[in-house]
């Protein structure tokens, strides 16, 4: 709705520039359009600021001649209820009931296309996220990632992108020879717990890293890939660092750089000039005693997805403490040309609390919460939910005896509970016995703002593959819920006059489909009864 607004807006003012000010040309692209406070309308935008500038004009002046222009030609009957200067030349507009009822009717029609778009068309995203290292099971700490990418891959599609959702295995490097020294239990040992013991009672070999290479198999695929798909993430490709040694690949990478003068050798080791892109200093990408770096293996297997496999856009998800490995990766891929081709999110620490007391985690001595521990405990829509309603950007807590919660505190349960009872109401209100809807008597305050509550999802889908801010889906669907109860509890539907009672059942099933179409992508079940 809010592309059209300015649609009909950028008509609007060139028209009236072009009769009130010939000859002056006023450059449309840096208005904007927004969401004032509810008391204030639907939209508002501060085109007559903007405008103000270039034609010397005061911008209430500007205002007026807008609003006069757009009643002269009949939009506000068919549009707009209302439509305000204030302030120092904002424009605020209200929709019809006309308007909005024409927005439920799309909603009911297009189902679970609401807010669908070909933004991305013909553009292949390589998603790349969770890919914690095969030492060991996936907890809490390194398994936040995981619904936010794939909720992520979920929108971006929903937006048109071709995404393939990729876990890295890093299967090569000191980090295998120290799983290895952990199951063989000698003095290099650092990983702890009962999977260690179970590797050890399995284990038949004595060279440390082979040790560590068939334990890596066994926890990928015993531990790390059902743990993903109980929480209902399915990657299309587990992708092992070592085919990348393997094929020959890292090398490749290495020469590409050294083609460019920006790879040297210094006291054994080979360094690339990283300081040239903005790190603090240059980086090591093979040791002197000839591996390879975690940074030499990443070079390479960004330079597989964008050059060899041809992705448009490299979009990785990692954990805080990666987060000083973004500039010296950014930098290795702009100096082959591909920097505006990768972009990284960091997600921030996470503090599991359990009792009302902080659970600490630690891998190597053995004490942290298994991902499947936590979803056979609280289950898989109660862990998605709540990771998602944190920012990736800021630490989140996670407090495992309010997710067992089965109530409102529960933010989960209370978003199904409206989905649950928005389907029952469905059901005891059967279409063909409520009459024809008169949406023009959709007039009291619940009914409005539940109606621009669900104008706002189209606008929310674009923005958050343009902006990867996923978290803003949960809170939207938290604030939908609370708008239904609110319209629930104030307008009834049985017992009500026909053309009424069939406005708010149509305005039910909108809500109805713009919800359960927000818990798809978020991934939870959206369920009929409760």
């Amino acid at each position: 709705m809010m592309s059209y607004m300015r649609e009909v807006l950028l008509r609007k003012l060139q028209a009236v520039f072009s009769r009130a000010f010939p000859g002056v040309l006023f450059s449309n692209e840096n208005f904007e359009i927004n969401y004032p406070p509810e008391e204030f309308g639907d939209y508002s935008t501060n085109l007559a600021l903007k405008a103000a500038k270039e034609l010397k004009k005061n911008p209430r002046e500007i205002a007026e001649l807008i609003k006069n222009e757009l009643e002269k030609d009949g939009i506000q009957e068919k549009l707009f209820s209302k439509i305000e200067v204030v302030g120092a030349g904002f424009l605020n507009f209200s929709l019809s009931s006309e308007a909005r009822g024409k927005e439920i009717e799309k909603i009911n029609v297009a189902n679970g296309d609401y807010g669908s778009t070909q933004a991305g068309k013909d553009k292949r995203i390589h998603l790349d996220f969770v890919s914690a290292n095969p030492t060991g099971p996936i907890h809490l700490g390194n398994g936040r990632g995981g619904p936010l990418g794939d909720v992520l891959a979920n929108v971006l599609v929903k937006n048109g992108f071709s995404v393939w959702r990729e876990y890295y295995v890093n299967d090569f490097g000191n980090q295998i020879k120290v799983l290895g020294h952990s199951i063989l239990k000698d003095g290099e040992a650092q990983y702890r717990g009962e999977y260690i013991d179970n590797l050890a009672e399995k284990n038949q070999e004595a060279d440390p890293f082979a040790v560590g290479q068939k334990a890596t198999k066994i926890i990928l695929n015993e531990m790390i890939r059902p743990a993903m798909e109980s929480l209902g993430i399915m990657f299309d490709e587990y992708f092992c660092e070592s085919s990348l040694h393997a094929s020959g690949e890292v090398e490749k990478a290495f020469e590409a750089l050294k083609a460019k003068d920006l790879l040297y050798e210094k006291e054994g080791a080979l360094w690339f000039c990283a300081e040239k892109f903005g790190d603090e200093k240059d980086r090591v990408v093979r040791k002197t005693t000839g591996e390879i770096t975690y940074f030499g293996g990443d070079i390479a297997y960004h330079l597989n997805k964008l050059q060899t496999r041809n992705f448009d856009l490299a979009l990785d998800i990692w954990g805080a403490d990666h987060h000083g490995d973004v500039v010296r990766v950014k930098g290795a891929m702009e100096a082959l040309g591909y920097r505006e081709k990768v972009k990284i999110l960091i997600t921030q620490n996470l503090t599991v609390l359990k009792n009302g007391e902080e659970f600490k985690m630690s891998k190597r001595k053995g004490q942290y919460i298994c991902l499947e521990d936590l979803i056979d405990e609280v289950g898989r829509d109660a862990v998605r939910f709540i990771f998602l309603a944190y920012s990736a950007n800021s630490p989140m807590i996670f407090d495992i005896n309010l997710a067992k919660e089965k109530s409102n505190k529960n933010p989960v349960f209370y978003v199904q509970y409206a989905y649950a009872r928005m389907a029952g109401i469905l059901r005891k209100t059967k279409k063909e016995a409520v009459g024809v809807a008169d949406f023009s008597l959709l007039t009291n305050e619940k009914e409005i703002e539940l109606i621009r509550h669900l104008m706002r999802f189209p606008d929310l889908i674009s923005e958050i593959a343009e902006n990867y801010e996923v978290h803003r889906l949960t809170h939207y669907a938290i604030k939908l819920a609370d708008k239904f109860h609110s319209f629930y509890h104030a307008s009834r539907i049985l017992d009500e006059e026909k053309s009424l009672a069939s406005a708010r059942r149509e305005l039910v099933s909108a809500t109805k489909v713009v919800l359960g179409e927000s818990l798809r992508l978020i991934g939870i079940s959206a369920p009929e009864k409760m």
